[in-house]
């Protein structure tokens, strides 16, 4: 057995379970397939995930550390002078736990009663006193990435847009534009020399959390459904089963 994956969870961890929560990661699954969502939250049986990126894990804890410096001190990151942002990283009693892992900024979204939850990477505030969400993104391409224009980045958008949802229910004024700091590793270098170096772009997404509301109605009723859903359009992992349930037949 693969020690990143394990295809049955205790019960504990399926919708009605005590552990179980709404994460940001499974209210994307489901808008990418309402079949895999089911199966994996109702019914107990994971998807097979891709291996954990380790790389961009060490990205995402150097940048905390950094911003969490500027943070300490109640001053600008270079960054966002660089880029004109009027904001700081902002210190808020919350935000160890709203960044952890498994912990993250909940909700109890009472229409459903499903607890919603999502950890973000940053807070920034500005002078209006809004606060500021923002995700960190780490890759590495010959050039480097500078807008969310591609397909499969809509999912970033909706990531964004849920922690803002989060954050507008525990209270907090919330910025409806968001900043992405976005790190390309370099590809043009002639050697490696024990090190990869890195450019930094902050990319700016206005989010619209409108949708989040019906979303979780529409999840609401399909945990509750006794019968499994139809896959979602383009699910790569539906597809192959459903090859493999043809070729077996």
């Amino acid at each position: 057995m693969s020690e990143y994956y394990n295809s049955n969870r205790g019960e504990a961890w399926n919708y009605g379970g005590k552990n179980w929560k709404l994460s940001r990661s499974k209210i994307d699954l489901f808008l990418e397939c309402p079949r895999c969502f089911y199966i994996d939250n109702k019914l107990g049986v994971k998807r097979v995930p891709g291996f954990p990126f380790s790389l961009n894990s060490a990205v995402d804890y150097l940048l905390k550390q950094e911003f969490d410096a500027y943070r300490m001190k109640n001053e600008q990151h270079p960054l966002q002078k660089e880029y004109g942002i009027d904001a700081r990283p902002m210190s808020h009693e919350e935000l160890d736990e709203w960044r952890r892992n498994f912990g993250g900024v909940k909700h109890l979204h009472k229409p459903t009663g499903l607890l919603v939850m999502g950890a973000i990477d940053d807070l920034w505030i500005n002078k209006k006193g809004e606060y500021i969400v923002v995700d960190y993104k780490a890759t590495a391409k010959e050039e480097a990435v500078t807008a969310l224009d591609k397909k499969w980045q809509d999912g970033y958008k909706r990531q964004m847009e849920v922690y803002q949802w989060l954050l507008r229910r525990n209270g907090l004024k919330v910025s409806d534009t968001g900043y992405f700091v976005y790190c390309t590793g370099k590809m043009d270098r002639h050697a490696f020399d024990k090190r990869i170096d890195f450019e930094v772009r902050l990319i700016a997404y206005t989010g619209n959390d409108s949708w989040v509301e019906k979303t979780l109605l529409e999840i609401k009723k399909c945990l509750e459904s006794g019968a499994t859903p139809q896959s979602g359009t383009g699910c790569d992992h539906c597809a192959y089963w459903n090859a493999r349930k043809e070729f077996e037949n």
